[in-house]
């Protein structure tokens, strides 16, 4: 065997005797570095559901999200809420999304081309919404009429709207309101800030700012009952999930959320 031969399989020898425990250090830290990114990935969402929501829904489905995403793990729920009408546009314009939860039943029926078989989760009823303490001391729907008394309604497009100009319809009561909102937190909005002495929000909403607006009740026979369907997207990239957080809404777990936040039996 040559010198030079020799010589450079000694120099391979001693190279991989020096790497050998360096490689077992960077063997260790690989290893927690995939160990770590297989952990990110098995605990990353492997499915992300858009959930479009009436605006009132906002407080309990923070809540009910919460709870879905705890008892099953690998579901993220992204929400986006707005009045009805907006979510219905939203769906009619093709924007991505996975479950639309509405206001009232025929909101829904709009698009009903682009979901699957809806299922009512909730009932709601109105309130009239005053600033803390009822200043004005408004003690029903005829006291709205008042020619002083700055009224707030959401537009008639909206479902809350429409509830309200029915009840006032059905009572022959005349409201010119300040201003007509896009949706029923806007309402509570204006309430809250003394832009309006008072305004028509479903019960929930009310209780929801309790410490901030007083709930003066209107009796059943003066009421309109609000249903809030929800409904899977036909288009919906992830069906089966969208499917199952909608059964899961109407299932004891998640009606027992929404009864606790004021919503009523569907």
């Amino acid at each position: 065997m040559s010198r030079p031969l020799v010589r450079g399989r000694v120099a391979l020898v001693l190279t991989a005797a020096l790497l050998a425990p360096l490689t077992a250090c960077g063997g260790d830290g690989a290893g927690k570095a995939a160990g770590g990114a297989t952990g990110s990935a098995s605990a990353a969402p492997s499915v992300r559901l858009t959930v479009l929501a009436a605006a009132s829904l906002t407080d309990v489905f923070e809540t009910a999200g919460a709870a879905y995403e705890k008892s099953h793990p690998g579901t993220e729920l992204a929400f986006s809420f707005a009045g009805s009408q907006e979510l219905v546009a939203q769906v009619a314009q093709g924007s991505p999304a996975d479950v639309l939860v509405t206001a009232d039943t025929k909101s829904m029926d709009k698009v009903r081309p682009d979901t699957g078989t809806p299922t009512v989760i909730a009932k709601n009823r109105l309130v009239i919404a005053t600033a803390e303490g009822n200043p004005h001391k408004i003690g029903g729907l005829k006291d709205l009429a008042r020619p002083r008394l700055k009224v707030v309604l959401a537009a008639p497009e909206v479902p809350a709207g429409k509830y309200s100009e029915k009840i006032l319809k059905a009572q022959g009561i005349t409201v010119k309101p300040v201003s007509q909102e896009p949706n029923v937190r806007a309402v509570l909005s204006k309430v809250e800030l003394g832009e309006a002495d008072a305004g028509l929000v479903y019960r929930t909403d009310a209780a929801g700012a309790a410490d901030k607006v007083d709930a003066v009740e209107i009796p059943d026979g003066q009421n309109a009952v609000a249903q809030y369907p929800a409904a899977a997207l036909k288009d919906s990239p992830n069906g089966e999930a969208a499917t199952a957080f909608v059964a899961w809404l109407a299932s004891p777990a998640g009606q027992k959320i929404l009864q606790e936040a004021g919503f009523q039996k569907p």
